[in-house]
C-alpha cells in the first residue's frame, strides 16, 4: 500500500516515452502532498493524448515535467496491461471528485483545503462549483473563473490565483490547451494541486451527462463522448493508431 507520509513520487513506468505513477491510491497520495504543501501537476494521459504528445515535444515535455501522470484512458491501460501491469484505468473526473468530496478535512489541523475552479462556459463553472456547494456544505471554494476573459479579466484571474493560493485548482480547457496553461501559470501557486479536468464541470454542472456505468465498464466511454460531440471523430482517429503502436510497436 502507498505510504501517504512519503511526499516522492515512485519512479514511472514508461508509455511512449511519457511517464505514467501507478500508485494503489491517488487520492490519499494528493492529500498527503497538499499537507505537505508540495505543489503537483496531475496529467490524466489517455490514447488520444498520448499521440497528441508523439507529434507535438512542446505537450510531450509538458507531460513529462508533471509529478503525477495517471492512467485515465482505456487504450493506457490495455497498453500497461500487454505489458504485464494489471491496473485499474483512473478517470481525472473521478480523481478530481475524490479530492474535492475529502477537501473539508485535507488542509490538516482540521482545516479546509480550498478550491478553485477555472475553464468553460460562461456560467458553467459557476455552475459546477454550486452544485458542489449543495452536496457539502463545509466545501471551501476560493473562487471560480470561466474559460473565456478578456485581457483585463485574465490579468484579474492571475491576481486573484497569486493573492488565494487555492490547495487544489481545477482547470477545465480541453486537452491541450489545459495542460500548457497549467504548466505556465503554476509558479502563481506553487503548493497547489493542479488538475486539467476537460469537460468535468459541463457534468458536475448539468449541461452534458456522463456515459452509463456499463459503457464505462467496458472501455467504452468514447463511444458516448462521440455521441454527445460528433465533431470529435478526427480526434477519435489517434485511438486506432493508438493502437497499432501499442500492439506492434511498444
Amino acid at each position: 500500500m502507498l505510504d501517504v507520509s512519503d511526499p516522492v513520487i515512485p519512479q514511472p513506468f514508461t508509455i511512449f516515452d511519457l511517464p505514467l505513477h501507478l500508485l494503489d491510491n491517488y487520492t490519499d497520495w494528493l492529500i498527503a502532498q497538499i499537507q505537505q504543501q508540495q505543489g503537483v501537476h496531475v496529467v490524466t494521459l489517455n490514447a488520444e493524448m498520448s499521440m497528441q504528445a508523439d507529434a507535438n515535444p512542446d505537450l510531450a515535455n509538458v507531460i513529462q515535467q508533471a509529478e503525477l501522470v495517471i492512467p485515465d484512458g482505456a487504450g493506457v491501460v490495455l497498453y500497461l496491461r500487454l505489458r504485464g501491469k494489471r491496473v485499474q484505468r483512473c478517470p481525472g473526473i473521478e480523481l478530481a471528485e475524490s479530492l474535492i468530496r475529502r477537501s473539508p478535512d485535507a488542509g490538516g489541523e482540521g482545516k479546509a483545503a480550498s478550491l478553485f475552479f477555472y475553464g468553460g462556459s460562461p456560467g458553467v463553472a459557476q455552475q459546477a462549483a454550486d452544485q458542489w456547494q449543495s452536496q457539502l456544505p463545509s466545501l471551501a471554494i476560493a473562487g471560480v473563473q470561466h474559460g473565456y476573459l478578456s485581457a483585463d479579466e485574465y490579468q484579474d484571474l492571475c491576481a486573484t490565483l497569486a493573492a488565494k493560493q487555492p490547495a487544489i485548482i481545477l482547470v477545465g480547457l480541453g486537452v491541450p490547451r489545459q495542460e500548457f496553461w497549467i504548466h505556465e501559470h503554476r509558479h502563481l501557486c506553487p503548493q497547489s494541486i493542479w488538475i486539467g479536468v476537460g469537460g468535468s464541470f459541463d457534468i458536475w454542472a448539468g449541461t452534458k451527462t456522463r456515459a452509463p456505468q456499463w459503457l464505462r465498464d467496458n472501455h467504452l466511454e468514447w463511444t458516448y463522448r462521440l455521441y454527445q460531440e460528433p465533431w470529435r471523430w478526427r480526434r477519435m482517429l489517434a485511438l486506432p493508431k493508438f493502437a497499432w503502436r501499442a500492439l506492434w510497436h511498444g
